[in-house]
């Protein structure tokens, strides 16, 4: 997926575009180790780390950052790279590329005015972090909240694409008697009737998950409360498939016969959504498993929702039933994922850069201005402010000319 900027260009007037076609900007990027036991994706590939080189960038990179994607230290620095011992060097760029959201002793090392950019999971943010946030005037962007031309986060639709495939494999290996499933194979054989897999959300990763499973052979029931994403997926993958809104007798019905319930709903930036509750996971025939894509959103299923409390097993059993929980699905497969967001990194930097930095690229487009939650240590984006009850700023004020 190819990061592309709101054709906002159109409203320039031609002086302006050819002024701004000569101001350029490079910066120092940080690219700290994350916490490699919850998370191994890495914000920047050494790939990656080579354009941005060349395109006048320094690139500062943590020791043994990329060992969780299988990338040495000597590949970074092959690729152009400063290799720094501590965190806290890594930390000291202009601009910070992270997966997991910031620490509190993260935002700590930071200079005043830095600029990070992670992905959401509120349930890591704190009130805490917040308020230092706003005492250095940070700039803090997530991937989840950042839009392309087509209205789309390109870097929710690349994890997406990737979790819903990877959720198939997983639950294939779960049902295995290797892992105290049920030893069934997913989609059967003949004379043996087809797993029953039940999707619970029609976008970009329920979408794919459908695919490979209906590829496996599986019989697939797709649910969501958007019709037009129901009649886009039938479309996609054929009538044999079976779609539904979410009405509870249905539900009900359904879940009692699954084999493999994956929930895979979108909740950020949404004004209101729903969970599965624990009724109908009790009343689901005992060894199916469950798993949850959107752990990092606070989950699908009320079942699930415990597993992002502080030291709750990703992996646990209840009422019978083998909940899978991990926050980020994609990071069992960490390189592809990777690979995935620096390429959408790659032409999301080539277009800052001819814009000439974080901010005239932020008043240029919409799109990725979206992306703030906290601008200069100012609250934002009304989906977090509303999580800590905060009192929420227009980032209009703040962009002269946006």
């Amino acid at each position: 997926m190819i990061y592309e900027p709101l054709k906002s260009t159109s409203f320039f007037v031609r002086e302006m575009l050819q002024k701004a076609d000569k101001t350029r900007a490079s910066f120092i990027i940080g690219v700290p180790k994350e916490d490699q036991k919850a998370e191994k994706r890495l914000a920047l590939t050494p790939e990656t780390t080579s354009l941005l080189v060349e395109a006048g960038h320094r690139v500062i990179v943590e020791k043994d950052a990329g060992l969780s994607i299988n990338y040495s230290d000597r590949y970074y620095a092959d690729s152009g790279a400063e290799i720094v011992d501590t965190h806290q060097e890594a930390l000291q760029a202009d601009i910070i590329m992270k997966i997991a959201p910031p620490t509190y002793e993260e935002v700590q090392m930071m200079k005043p005015k830095t600029t990070v950019l992670s992905f959401l999971q509120l349930h890591q943010l704190s009130m805490k972090i917040l308020e230092l946030m706003t005492e250095k005037r940070i700039n803090a962007l997530a991937y989840e909240l950042i839009y392309d031309n087509t209205g789309a986060s390109p870097f929710v639709t690349a994890i997406s694409e990737i979790e819903g495939a990877t959720s198939i494999t997983l639950a294939a290996e779960m049902m295995s008697n290797a892992h105290g499933g049920k030893g069934i194979l997913m989609g059967g054989i003949p004379g043996v009737s087809p797993t029953e897999v039940v999707i619970v959300g029609a976008g970009v990763a329920g979408t794919v998950a459908a695919r490979a499973a209906l590829a496996l052979g599986a019989m697939v029931r797709v649910f969501d409360n958007d019709i037009d994403k129901l009649r886009t997926i039938q479309q996609r993958l054929g009538r044999t498939l079976f779609t539904s809104t979410l009405q509870p007798n249905v539900l009900r019905n359904t879940f009692r016969s699954a084999d493999v319930v994956i929930g895979a709903m979108q909740y950020v930036n949404k004004t209101h959504f729903y969970r599965i509750s624990a009724d109908l996971i009790h009343e689901m025939k005992k060894g199916a498993l469950v798993i949850d894509l959107r752990m990092a959103q606070g989950g699908c299923f009320e079942t699930t929702m415990e597993a992002c409390l502080p030291n709750h097993p990703a992996i646990f059993e209840k009422f019978g039933i083998l909940h899978f929980c991990e926050t980020s699905l994609s990071s069992r497969v960490a390189r592809t994922a990777s690979i995935a967001l620096s390429n959408i990194f790659t032409s999301m930097f080539t277009v800052m850069t001819d814009c000439g930095g974080v901010d005239p690229f932020a008043k240029f487009d919409r799109g990725f201005a979206a992306g703030f939650y906290m601008y200069s240590g100012k609250m934002v984006n009304s989906y977090v402010a509303n999580h800590f009850n905060l009192a929420v700023n227009d980032i209009g004020l703040f962009l002269p000319g946006y």
